[in-house]
């Protein structure tokens, strides 16, 4: 028999996320300091942003005659888009060129290390009373691409300059490392006395 009406109702006895609810904190890399004014505006400048994803790859392994069953060997990590307004100035955009071009110099096309140009990057989402109720940090992130902007005379929209980054992983600052662990060690104790 279905759930009752009141039973789903009563799911709703908070109030849901709201997508504008949100902010994105980006550090300057060091070697960007003459930008630090810039790099502190965008997080009122990212006008959308992307939760990361993850994705954990499977292998097919057949042990004797039972059935092919599917086990995990790798994650991956989706790469991270964000839009956001550009001023007058042009300052987000110089902003990202000049990070691409610090991981890549035009000049000689000889790539940087890694940790002068990657940063933790959070994206923070919020309730209505502005409290944090989730939270991920991306390590090591950086951009990776800068989209084109379009220029048009028939046009009055404002610019915005979207952003892909990537990261090696990301962490959600929600959950306690601590309790997983203790969880962990629960079940397989559990399992043993089985």
């Amino acid at each position: 028999m279905p759930s009752s009406i009141s039973s789903f109702i009563s799911t709703f006895g908070q109030d849901t996320a709201r997508k504008y609810m949100y902010d994105v904190t980006i550090p300057v890399p060091i070697a960007l300091s003459n930008y630090a004014s810039t790099g502190r505006n965008l997080k009122f400048r990212c006008d959308t942003a992307t939760l990361p994803g993850r994705n954990i790859e499977l292998t097919n392994k057949k042990i004797g005659s039972a059935p092919i069953e599917k086990f995990p060997y790798h994650s991956t990590y989706t790469d991270v888009t964000l839009d956001f307004i550009v001023s007058a100035d042009m300052s987000e955009r110089v902003f990202f060129d000049g990070w691409l071009d610090y991981v890549n110099p035009s000049t000689n096309f000889n790539f940087n290390y890694k940790s002068t140009y990657a940063v933790d990057l959070l994206i923070t989402q919020y309730d209505l009373s502005g409290n944090k109720t989730y939270q991920t940090k991306l390590i090591d992130a950086y951009p990776v691409t800068v989209n084109q902007m379009d220029l048009a005379w028939n046009s009055e929209d404002i610019h915005r300059v979207t952003v892909v980054f990537t990261y090696t992983y990301w962490l959600n600052n929600n959950i306690n490392p601590l309790s997983l662990k203790s969880l962990g060690q629960t079940v397989k104790q559990e399992l043993l006395t089985f």
